[in-house]
């Protein structure tokens, strides 16, 4: 056993290896007295006491360190920075930390990741250089005889091991896991959205292969597919037909009764709103709502959105503040609560519930000039929403608003480090950051973050539009606007077509099956300056791969939605009509 956990092997791989269950393997360990032992790194190299020291384990070996007992508090950051799990996260975690400190609390922080700002040696009391896992945090707990976790500040992961956690003695600092589990479980969730009768888009959980095959024909396609405990959306998949539903079902995907399948009506041209609050159990304060700019379907955090929101009724805004206030009630929420909506054809769906700060928790508090991070450490400690002055002394209810006039927030992507990856967005996370625009006008905000991200929008030259049946009369009024801005058009020849019988010349060019010169010839060859494509379904976005491909290549700004593609033309009218003005962040922090 010790030479096992010399080499590095988990409780849960020497488990696998043994054909044991983990438990069995932690107590077999435990009885013959085999603990993690800790070192200081020194950050003073021995000249003076290190205050905020830093540990990592070892095995067999002297331990250093005096616990730190129940002052403190262990906060659970986001691990290692990935596609799914962003630096947003480690933003929450370090003002956290901060936080909990200026209320007097010792903060031990538990992170994988060195480069970081939650793993500087200054942020937090100690630190753990230890992986993001159950038996991880248990050793530590014991080490440092700390019961306190925060669970709610590094995305999905820390919530993936809470009920371990409680079982092992941990004190989940705010929202009950029994709550959490309500949130993350489909079933009771659903249940929940129904008492409160609250719209969903109708869903089966589904926990074998053939369910899944049952459930997406009894719904209807398209049909989203939801494996459980995923992180960024990974293997979510939209199937449009029984094809595709092959396809997602060809990949291997664990289905069982402990990892089941949603199967989720896709609402298409529906638009998607994302609401973060903060709440005591009883009151909450609603820090903004945020619309996405892409279509349904795609992931929360490859998704531009823009606050306020640009395009929508205050019944439907009214009726998002009421649904998280009763959500926030019932789940008896203590901390943050993120709430995914959909409106398509004037109705609200809620399509999402997370019991934890998400990625634009940052963006709101930096754009609304309240730190929501701080809110939460202070009703953590004792000082409810109400005695912060958040909320409405009568209704027990607060909301945010933009302080910078438009805040537009735009993913950051890192396809040009991949040779041939498509772009084209979908319910996996593909993005590895965000930026920050902000204007006093939406399309000041929308031109700024497209340059923060190295998408420069033109001011002139030719715009190529390729768009799917669906997408034609939308996209009318936009390809208008770019030639009363003086922009050329180019179009593929059904395209093309149409919007010469709606008085618009193109010029009409060959898709790449058809020919040469193809599009991709005249983007290589400098021709194209902006990119319109909106691909339906699966075939058309394979068949469009190497467009959008080659725009990436040729930093060639795209869009792949028409609502997009609409605020790349209030970006540009703006940039071609004022003056880039730079403009301060509310707030000190």
């Amino acid at each position: 056993m010790m030479e096992a956990k010399k080499c590095g092997l988990s409780d849960s791989r020497i488990a696998q290896l043994t054909s044991e269950e983990p438990e069995a393997i932690e107590k077999l360990r435990q009885s013959m007295g085999i603990e993690a032992s800790y070192h200081f790194v020194d950050t003073c190299a021995g000249e003076i006491n290190a205050q905020t020291p830093y540990f990592y384990s070892s095995w067999g070996e002297i331990d250093e360190g005096t616990p730190t007992g129940d002052e403190g508090v262990i906060i659970l950051a986001s691990g290692p920075n990935r596609i799914g799990q962003g630096l947003e996260f480690d933003t929450c975690c370090t003002l956290s930390s901060m936080s909990l400190r200026e209320e007097g609390i010792k903060t031990i922080m538990i992170n994988s990741n060195p480069e970081t700002v939650s793993t500087d040696f200054n942020i937090s009391d100690r630190l753990y250089m230890e992986p993001l896992t159950a038996e991880s945090v248990k050793q530590i707990m014991k080490k440092e005889q700390v019961k306190k976790i925060i669970v709610q500040l590094g995305g999905q992961t820390p919530l993936n091991m809470v009920e371990e956690l409680e079982e092992a003695g941990a004190e989940v600092v705010g929202t009950a896991v029994e709550n959490i589990n309500k949130a993350e479980d489909r079933k009771l969730f659903s249940e929940a959205m129904i008492k409160l009768k609250l719209n969903q888009p109708q869903n089966k959980s589904a926990y074998t292969r053939d369910e899944v095959a049952q459930y997406s024909r009894e719904i209807g396609f398209p049909v989203l597919l939801r494996p459980s405990f995923v992180l960024g959306g990974r293997s979510m998949f939209i199937a449009y037909s029984e094809e595709e539903l092959d396809i997602f079902l060809s990949k291997g995907i664990p289905i069982s009764d402990d990892r089941p399948v949603l199967v989720d009506q896709f609402l298409e041209d529906a638009f998607e709103y994302d609401l973060d609050a903060v709440s005591d159990g009883e009151n909450v304060y609603i820090g903004g709502i945020m619309q996405h700019i892409e279509a349904a379907g795609i992931h929360s955090g490859d998704s531009a959105c823009v606050f306020p929101p640009y395009k929508s009724t205050p019944k439907v805004l009214k009726e998002m503040a009421d649904a998280s206030v009763a959500i926030a009630r019932e789940f008896q929420v203590k901390g943050f609560l993120n709430i995914q909506f959909a409106v398509k054809d004037d109705v609200l769906y809620i399509l999402e519930v997370n019991p934890r700060a998400s990625r634009t928790v940052p963006f709101l508090s930096k754009t609304s000039g309240v730190n929501l991070i701080q809110a939460a450490v202070r009703l953590w400690n004792g000082k409810d929403l109400k005695a912060q002055g958040l909320v409405d002394s009568k209704t027990g209810v607060g909301q945010g608003q933009c302080q910078t006039g438009w805040a537009v927030k735009e993913a950051v992507f890192s396809f040009d480090r991949f040779s041939g990856l498509d772009p084209v967005l979908g319910p996996e996370m593909k993005s590895t950051g965000e930026a920050i625009g902000i204007g006093e006008s939406y399309g000041e905000a929308f031109a700024k973050v497209q340059a923060a991200v190295g998408c420069y929008l033109p001011t002139k030259g030719r715009v190529f539009v390729t768009v799917s049946d669906k997408d034609k009369q939308t996209i009318l009024p936009i390809i208008k606007e770019l030639v009363e801005m003086g922009f050329e058009i180019a179009a593929t020849r059904g395209t093309a077509d149409f919007l010469y019988k709606n008085g618009i010349f193109s010029e009409v060019i060959l898709k790449l099956h058809q020919g040469h010169p193809s599009v991709v010839d005249h983007m290589s060859s400098g021709r194209i300056d902006l990119l319109i494509n909106t691909p339906l379904g699966r075939n058309s976005q394979i068949q469009d791969e190497e467009i959008r491909t080659e725009a990436v290549k040729r930093k060639i700004p795209y869009t792949t939605t028409t609502s997009a593609a609409q605020a790349a033309v209030i970006g540009i009218r703006y940039l071609k009509g004022e003056t880039v003005t730079s403009n301060p962040l509310p707030g000190s922090w």
